[in-house]
Order: C-alpha cells, then structure tokens, then sequence
C-alpha cells in the first residue's frame, strides 16, 4: 500500500470537485434567467396584495426578497 503526498491529496480533492463544480455553475445560471423573468412578476403580485407567504409557496422567493424587490423597482 502506497502513501498519497499532499500533493496528489490535493489533486484528488480538486478533480472531485470539477463535476459537481460545473453542475453548480450551470444551475446558478438557469436561476439567474428565471429570476429576470420572475422578479417583475413577483413585484406585480405584490402590489396586488397577493400574501408573501402565497408568493414562497409559488415561487420559493422569500418574503424578504419579494419586499426588496418591490422597493428597488418603485425606486427605479
């Protein structure tokens, strides 16, 4: 049985990471996308009164986002 240096330990960890890593990143990406089209219409539903609580149950946006989101765009 062989011993590992620190080195290879390392390389091992890095490729690990190289899948799951690109997976992430692409994910990260689709959110961002529906996000764009999801924030102006989570603001909408927000000044329609509908509950944040109803709006994280559609959406999974938290109450605090969807209140951000309203102030940043009635301050735009």
């Amino acid at each position: 049985m062989t011993q590992q240096t620190p080195a290879q330990l390392r390389a091992t960890a890095e490729a690990a990471l190289v899948d799951p890593g690109a997976e992430r990143k692409r994910l990260l990406d689709e959110l961002e996308a529906v996000e764009v089209r999801i924030r102006p219409l989570v603001v909408e539903a927000v000044r329609m009164e509908v509950p944040y609580r109803r709006i994280n149950e559609l959406t999974a946006v938290a109450p605090n986002t969807a209140i951000k989101w309203r102030r940043e765009a009635d301050t735009a």
